[in-house]
């Protein structure tokens, strides 16, 4: 997803932090009960495990009302007889049937808590049937607010799209609304007016007329996140290719307004480059068997699995603008790339708790680098990841807080891309990183993980303890701080503003020759050449460097 913060980066440059950055981090912060409701793994959740979804529903534009039902199907894990689902107000559940039988529902805010009548026996697959029915949260600044947009294109038809990062897909539709368990696999089914298309996740497995109505179902096969589940309402006209990519022939489908056809035929051509930049960098497309597509929506764009959302106006940068400051963010469509980029880490490999959603957005930012990478070369690729710093508020950790629905700081994005390159650069090895990346990739292959397991991969990987590393970086606001002197012809450096045991050697430039530094927090000595040294630290470390 794109951060709203990316807005401001585009009208004014950041000052330094000031002192108030502190006192925010340390700030106590007040949950409630809902935000437990929402954020954690609840006696109530984890009893069972999501198999099937089937989401069969009506989208009335004019009323700006949907109506209908999920038959949720899910294998009994442990002895239990009270359901959690989530649904959010003004929607409201009407009725919850299991074997034919109408199930008591206890409504705790946006959670209901439904009572089950029959046994649930452990290693059963059992299904119910949660009607439902309202009038959805709007969203009147999509993403970032979320909801449906209900909007018109400029023709006068209904042009309707979702979007529930962060506010969550029981926004629109009820489910068991948190990130750790997937459905394995799903079905939509969306009934709109016979003048509009429905779009969502997968492939289209049928188009059903009813009246002056038509059906429009698409079957998903491979795990998916809930906030990834999408509809798209709108006067599509559909166009398409087929890439001969890692894992054979790969369906790319692009649906777009009627009047932008044409442009989109020329400007989605960063598709498929994309395609071919990330999997050389992480692997095979994690949905070969549901396609790839990209649709068009009156909002910005999303990570929609197998559905990215387009709205970047058909512009190369972010809108226009480049988020870099460097030249080299406009030599692609940003959200092309960014939003197929979550493909792999979001999609992919998805986070159990939002308050590593660091996982997701720093990977995806730090691809726009690597998709530059491949077809500019790494300096390019540099040039624009270092430009990005600019747009980092070291406010608090990046690292959210866990069970209440809560993320961290919106540097997650390039101060995460950051971290990230800087990382390559003690690695040393580009092929062993791009290794790294695609083993990742097949080790945590439809999976769900924290943060930590990412962190020990890495560390596992690179023959590198990145502990005291992703401390300082994720879970600290500080910037290490070069601090050295030059007197009497001996340079003397020690690391400040970090975490305990923090001891990340650094490449320098002394006297115009490169060489490794290795300093930790206590007062290193070398012999230099003369009082006059220089020093220099390499600028693709994401540090401070200070001489006293």
């Amino acid at each position: 997803m794109i951060n709203r913060f990316y807005i401001f980066a585009l009208l004014s440059m950041f000052t330094a932090v000031s002192i108030q950055a502190q006192s925010l981090f340390s700030e106590k912060q007040n949950f409630t009960r809902q935000d437990t409701l929402r954020g954690s793994i609840t006696p109530e959740r984890s009893w069972w495990d999501l198999a099937y979804y089937h989401l069969d529903i009506k989208v009335n534009p004019d009323e700006k009302y949907i109506s209908g039902k999920n038959t949720i199907q899910y294998k009994v894990l442990k002895n239990n007889s009270v359901m959690q689902i989530d649904l959010q107000a003004p929607m409201k559940i009407t009725k919850v049937i299991q074997n034919e039988k109408e199930l008591y529902v206890k409504n705790d805010g946006n959670a209901h808590f439904i009572t089950l009548v029959d046994s649930q026996n452990i290693n059963d697959i059992n299904s119910l049937d949660v009607y439902y029915e309202g009038h959805p949260k709007e969203a009147i600044n999509a993403p970032w607010d979320g909801g449906i947009s209900w909007k018109k294109d400029a023709n006068g038809n209904h042009f309707i799209a979702s979007a529930c990062q962060g506010i969550g897909a029981s926004v629109w539709w009820p489910c068991k609304d948190h990130m750790y368990d997937e459905v394995d696999s799903m079905l939509i089914s969306v009934n709109v007016p016979d003048n509009l298309i429905n779009v969502s996740n997968g492939r289209l497995k049928s188009v059903e007329q009813i009246g002056d109505t038509k059906t429009y179902s698409w079957i998903v096969k491979n795990p998916i996140n809930n906030y990834g589940v999408n509809i798209n309402i709108g006067d599509y006209v559909n166009f398409s290719e087929v890439y001969d990519g890692q894992g054979g022939n790969l369906d790319m489908s692009y649906y777009v307004l009627r009047d932008n056809l044409e442009k989109a035929q020329e400007h989605f051509k960063d598709a498929p480059k994309m395609m071919k930049a990330f999997e050389y960098w992480f692997g095979q497309y994690p949905f070969y068997s549901d396609s790839f597509k990209l649709v068009e929506v009156p909002y910005l764009g999303m990570e929609h699995q197998s559905s990215v959302t387009y709205g970047n106006q058909y512009k190369k940068g972010y809108l226009g603008q480049d988020l870099s400051r460097t030249g080299w963010g406009l030599k692609f469509d940003f959200i092309i790339i960014h939003e197929a980029g979550h493909e792999w880490f979001a999609n992919n490999i998805t986070i159990k708790d939002v308050a590593d959603l660091w996982i997701h957005e720093g990977f995806t930012a730090y691809s726009e680098n690597l998709f530059l990478d491949y077809y500019y070369g790494k300096e390019a690729s540099a040039d624009y990841v270092i430009g990005t710093r600019k747009s980092i508020q070291n406010d608090k950790p990046i690292i959210g807080v866990y069970n209440v629905n809560k993320e961290g700081s919106s540097d997650m994005y390039y101060k995460g891309a950051n971290l990230l390159h800087t990382l390559r650069q003690l690695i040393e090895d580009d092929d062993k990183w791009r290794k790294i990346l695609r083993k990742m990739n097949l080790k945590f292959y439809h999976q769900t993980v924290t943060s930590q397991q990412i962190e020990n991969f890495l560390s596992e990987e690179t023959g590198i303890d990145l502990t005291a590393y992703f401390n300082q970086y994720l879970r600290d606001i500080r910037i290490p701080t070069l601090e050295y002197k030059i007197e009497k012809k001996e340079l003397k450096y020690r690391w400040i503003n970090i975490v305990d045991n923090f001891d990340m050697p650094i490449q320098v430039i002394i006297d115009e020759k490169e060489q490794w530094l290795f300093p930790n927090a206590e007062w290193k000595t070398m012999t230099v050449e003369s009082n006059k040294t220089t020093l220099t630290v390499d600028r693709d470390y994401y540090v401070n460097a200070k001489q006293i």
